[in-house]
């Protein structure tokens, strides 16, 4: 799988590396208020993948329109490493691990309930919207913007997962790429998990009346492709 793009320019010697270098990398895995305030920033989870990198400055690459929010991280690292300046033309840095990060959302204008579309970059075959000079942008989701008061019990997620399954056969699902004892959620409808594993799913995460699988907080499967 082709995880990140190295984009900085190096001549034969190492002396001559610019400066900086801008290293695109793809969201994993997205997470929002289902429903935000007009004219109030919120914060979005996202997970990226990790770069090989001296002191690498994370940058969530953040935009929005009339349509849509789109998050297009990038990290930002040294290139006098020798780890960078392996010759000319373009070269690929080496991936490490996820990183469990945010990014705040600018405040999205609506002087009535209306839904914005969640983008982020991420690599795939179809169906992309293509940046210039960037990877190629996936919608994740919605949000809704209200001018007036907001429903907080639900956060939207998507994102590539991954499938576990414990000792009892309850089966939850993990942002690929995560390993903290936390991150994996339990689906609230156990029946429906095939074909979860590495597959790019759309739901929400919110508190059951009853615990699934010991917990309170469980993931709500909409759609997988």
């Amino acid at each position: 799988m082709r995880l990140a793009l190295f984009v900085t320019v190096c001549a034969a010697s190492l002396a001559a590396c610019d400066s900086t270098a801008v290293i695109p990398v793809t969201v994993q895995w997205m997470e929002w208020p289902a429903e935000v305030t007009a004219g109030q920033p919120f914060r979005t989870r996202l997970v990226v993948w990790g770069v090989c990198a001296v002191n690498p400055r994370f940058r969530p690459g953040v935009t929005a329109d009339q349509s849509a929010v789109t998050f297009s991280p990038y990290f930002l690292a040294e290139t006098n490493d020798e780890i960078f300046c392996l010759g000319g033309g373009l070269t690929m840095p080496l991936v490490v691990i996820a990183i469990d990060t945010a990014g705040m959302a600018p405040s999205l204008a609506a002087s009535f309930s209306r839904t914005y579309e969640m983008r982020g970059a991420a690599w795939i075959s179809t169906g992309g919207i293509a940046l210039q000079e960037g990877l190629p942008v996936r919608t994740f989701g919605e949000v809704t913007v209200r001018p007036g008061s907001v429903d907080l019990s639900r956060r939207n997620a998507a994102g590539v997962v991954s499938k576990e399954v414990d000792a009892a056969g309850c089966v939850r699902i993990r942002p690929f790429g995560t390993y903290q004892p936390d991150a994996a959620l339990p689906l609230d409808n156990q029946a429906d998990t095939a074909g979860l594993s590495y597959t790019f799913v759309r739901g929400y995460i919110y508190a059951p009346a009853a615990p699934v699988c010991g917990e309170t907080r469980v993931f709500h499967l909409v759609a997988r492709n």
